[in-house]
């Protein structure tokens, strides 16, 4: 798995480079790096997010379900990670528009 993360990450890196110089013979130079890191920064954030979320939710929920009675203790700091780990993402987000 960790394979083909890698070789995806590189040939977007890859393509960064080849695209640019294809649109410079046209006249269209002015396409940057900028637009596509923004983009690769949006598609991350979001990935971790979610993969962060759904671990946290699936934690929670073994726990209830070995202990129903912690249901109560375990619902309160659940939600609060859940929306720290989305504030993350948000900020990745307010990142990335800022790169554009």
């Amino acid at each position: 798995m960790k394979k083909n993360i890698s070789l995806i990450v590189a040939a977007l890196v890859a393509s960064a480079f080849v695209v640019e110089p294809a649109f410079a013979a046209d006249g269209v130079a002015d396409i940057g790096l900028g637009k596509l890191a923004a983009g690769i920064c949006m598609g991350i954030a979001a990935l971790g997010g979610a993969l962060g979320q759904g671990r946290a939710v699936s934690s929670a929920l073994d726990s209830v379900g070995r202990n129903p009675s912690a249901a109560g203790k375990v619902f309160n700091p659940m939600i609060i990670g859940l929306a720290l780990i989305e504030s993350l993402v948000i900020l990745s987000f307010v990142i990335a528009f800022s790169l554009l």
